[in-house]
């Protein structure tokens, strides 16, 4: 168990184990929790933003963790993982957010119309259509077992499950059917490509 640590000490001594801070925090020296604030702030604040995306709200949730911490600290029971205590603070906090936060309100059509930006160009359609072209003409030089296979999954969208019914095949097989006839797409593909 850790040891804990005196108000004086705290102001004598720069380095401490986190252990040490979270004992002394436990013991209500604000100043302990104020250094583990500062040696773990930016850590939460990146949690934060790689669950709910948005700067802002990143910086208000880890305020909020700091607070949530600050208030149960005393249920932490080993002081040494503080950090991943407060992780699993930030994600169910960041969970919390997302469930609570109200529903995008609609918008009048026309605002919709006036907003509305166009990110398929005519360059990106014609793109788009001849890779599809190529992928058929490749799909239609394959044997008849990998075009199936390929067609089944990606164009009609079935599961590894469906499929293992359908071919009559454990879906281990199908795995590896789905790999090789990939692989096999990608050859003839570039074949097209060259000549």
């Amino acid at each position: 168990m850790a040891t804990c640590i005196t108000e004086n000490e705290l102001e004598l001594e720069t380095e401490f184990t986190v252990a040490e801070l979270v004992c002394a925090a436990q013991d209500g020296d604000r100043e302990a929790f104020g250094v583990l604030v500062e040696r773990y702030q930016q850590s939460v604040y990146h949690t934060a933003l790689r669950q709910v995306r948005d700067h802002g709200e990143a910086q208000e949730l880890a305020q909020e963790v700091f607070v949530q911490a600050l208030r149960k600290i005393g249920q932490l029971r080993t002081p040494e993982c503080f950090g991943g205590w407060l992780r699993s603070i930030t994600k169910r906090l960041a969970i919390n957010r997302a469930t609570r936060r109200p529903a995008l309100q609609s918008l009048e059509p026309e605002t919709l119309d006036a907003a509305c930006i166009e990110r398929q160009t005519p360059s990106l359609i014609a793109l788009k259509n001849e890779r599809a072209r190529q992928v058929r003409a490749g799909l239609k030089r394959l044997k008849t077992l990998d075009r199936k296979t390929l067609t089944a999954f990606y164009v009609e969208g079935r599961s590894l499950a469906e499929m293992a019914v359908r071919f009559e095949s454990p879906i281990g097989t199908i795995k590896r059917r789905l790999h090789t006839a990939r692989k096999r797409l990608a050859v003839e593909l570039e074949q097209l490509a060259t000549s």
